[in-house]
């Protein structure tokens, strides 16, 4: 199991809530990587701008 990256009682709550539904630890674990991933293409986006600060437009999330 990856470094658990998101609130998982936040998650659990939002999907209770919105979607009538229990969440797996799968899920927490599927959803930290996908954060993991975000985070990790943000900072290389930084780095290539000879930055050193993540910015909005480094995050590119194109499945939503």
């Amino acid at each position: 199991m990856a470094e658990v990256l998101v609130v998982t009682s936040k998650v659990k709550k939002y999907i209770k809530e919105n979607g009538d539904c229990n969440t797996s630890a799968e899920t927490i674990d599927v959803l930290s990587k996908a954060i993991e991933r975000l985070c990790t293409k943000g900072y290389e986006s930084a780095k290539a701008d000879g930055r050193k600060t993540v910015m909005a437009r480094d995050i590119v999330i194109d499945h939503i």
